[in-house]
């Protein structure tokens, strides 16, 4: 995650040996047979160019980030045409892959059941005042009369949480109504957790305090724990089985590719 002028010299070193290695490997994939049908079309390798010039300001300061990495227009547009080429070349490999059959779905379904099931979930939102001694409405007995007042008003008009949350709360999500979104056992506080999956839809909590300050809650909705059925998890399941055969199949196939004795030369689109 640096730029090349960013690194110490080990690190340069490494990322020299990474990119020589990646480098004999594409160009193992591009001297394959299969690589010999492969046509980029320009418009492909020039919006990647593009998206890499969109990452500047002005062409001042991306050709200036060129030098600096010494590339010009010119070598980037060529690496970046043997990169699709590359990415073409594997896409056509992986389009080899066998397809999943509904035993094998069936069957990963049952061996990871685990993954099917969906803990209950509440949907919640809340009001927050800290304590804090440094300022003098922040005190234990200042903010507790504030968080009372906050739920006084509510249990006379919860409708109006989310104003009174953008108003009241010190909490940054005060901004969207105080929401904290859909929750499961295990991640607020343990002083909200328990109350939380007590309460009923709709039902406003009393004042709870967490070891950062007071709190209110209202517990919007509940969505009950379940186990997805195998039909509606069969769609999830064939797209991740069809990725890891794919992968295994252009593994497979680059593993098959001769060393060449041009390996390392400089391929040009």
């Amino acid at each position: 995650r640096k730029a090349p002028d960013k690194l110490d010299p080990a690190q340069l070193r490494q990322a020299e040996a990474q990119a020589r290695n990646e480098y004999r490997l594409e160009s193992r994939v591009l001297n394959a047979p299969e690589a010999a049908g492969v046509i980029i079309p320009e418009r492909e390798w020039q919006a990647a160019y593009q998206e890499i010039r969109d990452r500047y300001e002005d062409e001042s300061a991306f050709l200036s980030e060129l030098a600096k990495n010494r590339l010009t227009e010119e070598t980037l547009r060529a690496a970046l045409y043997r990169q699709c080429k590359v990415n073409a070349v594997l896409e056509k490999i992986a389009a080899r892959s066998p397809e999943v059959s509904e035993v094998e779905i069936g069957i990963y379904y049952h061996l990871h059941a685990e993954q099917f099931n969906r803990p209950e979930l509440r949907e919640v939102s809340h009001i927050f005042i800290s304590i804090n001694l440094d300022f003098p409405e922040n005190t234990r007995e200042n903010a507790w009369d504030r968080i009372q007042d906050v739920r006084a008003r509510l249990l006379k008009k919860p409708h109006k949480f989310a104003e009174l949350a953008l108003k009241y709360s010190e909490c940054p999500t005060s901004l969207n109504g105080g929401t904290l979104g859909k929750v499961p056992r295990g991640k607020l506080y343990p002083e909200l957790d328990a109350v939380l999956f007590s309460m009923k839809a709709g039902e406003v909590s009393q004042v709870l305090e967490s070891e950062i300050g007071f709190h209110v809650l209202l517990c919007k909705q509940i969505h009950r724990a379940e186990t997805i059925s195998l039909k509606n998890a069969t769609p999830k399941i064939r797209q991740l089985m069809k990725e890891r055969y794919r992968r295994n199949c252009q593994r497979a196939w680059l593993a098959s590719l001769p060393v060449a004795e041009t390996e390392g030369k400089s391929y040009g689109g």
